[in-house]
């Protein structure tokens, strides 16, 4: 063996706890990102310090909880019992030090690691916590977890509670931006999930009285819902359920005490097979699980004494015991159905009548397509073994152990030139390419029939694994990338238009995004600079000066796989798509892509001079 290969104690390393956050961020709050994804980070961190403030609160201490975002600086402040003051610096820099290790304190909280203030604190430039109780107040700050500043305990008129204050490293999450949208949505479903809790957003006041009943109304527009929301409750548990009358597939909404856990878990499993059990027996019917939850837009909440989740980000629950002397959670949750759903179909007949109705429909439209399912899945399957229009990457979503699982992405791209580069450049591990032949189908106003007869539909559904529920999709970010004219926007409207249509919990919960590529790139023989706006072109000239080489990129075919991995790699841009709460899809559907109307076309004009206005005001 060579000497240069010897393993002795000098490769030993031990890291403090700091150190290891700042070196394995990914282990304890996900994927990094640029706020362009309602996972990302920046998002994590956020949520860490919001979990003891809603702790609080559920403890019974504190009824209103304050958040400002400025640019890049955070602050959560609330008004409970406030951390005692000899262990504020304890509590956010020494791991495995909190108050949740104690169950009576802590019942059924939603941190119990003693890790998230920690990371938060490891991950940020500047970190400071302040906590006032008793008269006093003690407050602490930090720098990539360093303790820089201790003030001693000083008498204070302020009300009790705990406020932290960070800004993240941004050496950590480059060129990141806070999107008011995902935070928003983030509080709604913490005031949803605690009624009576008030959370102020940068003067916005989020505030819920029915709870998750409150939550499907905001996700699915009242004109949409097959019947009004069925809203049970038990002690620890809440259920909201209704049917889309336009959408194919299910979507859940799931949480664990408080937390909103994206990618479900054991009460989720439990939740939609007790659904099914109950609705069988209601109606004394061996229905198809298939047909009795096809287009249910639901929520379910439960509280669980010491959730066990399959990742410090908890957004999966792992946990088989609700804790104590309680049962199974499979075993609560369908009991919980049995009685209470049971219950209140026989009290609603006309909700009874409207659900089974449904389920006859989807067996009808099941038995229909069945044919042209199978021969659909045999298509998908021929083109994956020629690889026609997939190169896939390395790992899936379906590898639950995988720690870049959350980082997979799936490009849809349009004609050779530009998924040949992108293929060329992209991450083999992460990142794959779906190429697209042409425009795609208009869909608007098609039946899922349609998603099976067409060739890059079929094949798109199949590479996504999304045709029985989105909880199975292969790819954490799907990322439509066309060339920036006119054709390559209308490719982008019709790849929208078909989520929209079939698959719109794909965009409700932020899985579709538009890749951002520079437009110039502005050199001279030192420095290169790649500018996605007119703005910045102006300013790389000025920077560069005198007379760079500027470069119009025409389309995504004319950027080389070099220049290519600059642009989807960390420096990545990426532009969600997102609906607003609560919009009927159907009207903006029909609006955008069903037959031209004046409306639309006063819409097009109105524009257009706006448009033209902002021209003439630049020169």
């Amino acid at each position: 063996m060579s000497p240069n290969n010897n393993y002795t104690e000098d490769n030993i390393r031990s890291l403090d706890w700091k150190e290891h956050i700042r070196m394995r961020p990914g282990m304890y709050i996900g994927k990094l990102g640029d706020g362009s994804s309602p996972d990302d980070g920046i998002y994590i961190l956020l949520k860490e310090v919001l979990d003891n403030s809603i702790d609080e609160f559920v403890m019974g201490a504190g009824r209103t909880i304050e958040v400002s975002i400025n640019q890049t600086k955070v602050t959560v402040r609330d008004f409970g019992r406030g951390i005692p003051l000899g262990k504020v610096v304890d509590v956010v820099s020494k791991m495995n030090t909190g108050g949740k290790y104690d169950s009576k304190a802590f019942k059924k909280a939603v941190g119990l690691n003693g890790v998230g203030t920690k990371a938060v604190n490891a991950l940020s430039d500047y970190f400071r916590v302040e906590s006032t109780r008793d008269g006093y107040s003690v407050a602490a700050e930090f720098n990539q977890g360093s303790l820089i500043n201790h003030d001693d305990k000083i008498e204070s008129s302020r009300r009790k509670g705990t406020k932290v204050t960070f800004i993240p490293d941004q050496t950590i999450f480059k060129n990141f931006k806070y999107r008011n949208e995902y935070i928003s949505r983030m509080l709604k479903n913490y005031v949803y999930l605690n009624p009576g809790l008030t959370i102020i957003f940068n003067g916005e006041k989020f505030f819920s009285e029915n709870g998750l009943k409150d939550l499907l109304s905001e996700r699915i527009n009242e004109n949409d819902m097959l019947y009004p929301i069925v809203h049970i409750s038990g002690e620890d548990i809440e259920v909201a359920i209704t049917h889309s009358k336009t959408q194919y597939s299910e979507e859940y909404h799931s949480f664990v005490n408080g937390q909103n856990t994206t990618q479900g878990g054991t009460h989720l499993l439990a939740f939609r097979e007790g659904l099914v059990k109950t609705i069988r027996e209601f109606y004394g019917k061996s229905y198809d699980s298939s047909d009795i939850r096809k287009s249910i837009v639901s929520a379910v909440s439960i509280k669980v004494m010491e959730p066990v989740f399959e990742s410090q980000t908890k957004t999966k629950l792992g946990s088989t015991d609700m804790g104590g002397d309680l049962p199974t959670v499979r075993t609560y949750v369908n009991d919980f159905l049995k009685n209470s759903l049971d219950n209140y179909l026989h009290k609603n007949p006309n909700i009874a009548e409207s659900i089974q109705r449904k389920i006859l429909q989807a067996e009808k439209e099941r038995k229909e397509l069945s044919g042209i399912r199978k021969l659909a899945r045999d298509r998908a399957k021929k083109a994956s073994i020629h690889n026609k229009k997939l190169r896939d990457c390395r790992i899936h979503l379906g590898d639950l152990k995988n720690e870049r699982r959350l980082e997979s992405t799936l490009f849809i791209t349009e004609g050779d030139s530009a998924s040949g580069s992108i293929t060329k450049s992209r991450d083999v591990n992460t990142q794959a390419v779906f190429s697209l032949k042409g425009k795609p189908l208009n869909s608007y106003g098609l039946t899922k029939k349609i998603v099976y007869e067409n060739e890059e539909f079929n094949l798109l559904q199949a590479a996504l694994n999304i045709e029985e529920s989105i909880e199975y999709l292969r790819y954490n970010n799907v990322v439509i990338a066309t060339d920036a004219d006119v054709d390559g926007m209308h490719i982008r409207l019709l790849l929208i238009t078909f989520f929209l249509q079939f698959f719109p919990e794909l965009i409700k919960q932020g899985h579709i995004y538009i890749l951002q590529t520079p437009l110039f790139r502005v050199r001279n023989k030192k420095e290169t600079i790649y500018c996605y706006t007119e703005d910045e072109r102006i300013d790389a000239i000025l920077k560069l000066k005198p007379n760079p080489e500027i470069t119009r990129f025409k389309g995504l075919g004319e950027i080389s796989p070099n220049e290519f991995k600059h642009f989807i790699g960390d420096n990545i841009r990426l532009d969600p798509i997102m609906l607003d709460e609560g919009m009927s899809i159907e009207d903006l559907l029909s609006f955008y892509m069903g037959k031209n109307t004046p409306d639309r076309q006063n819409f097009i004009i109105e524009n257009l001079k706006v448009e033209l206005d902002l021209i003439d005001n630049k020169k």
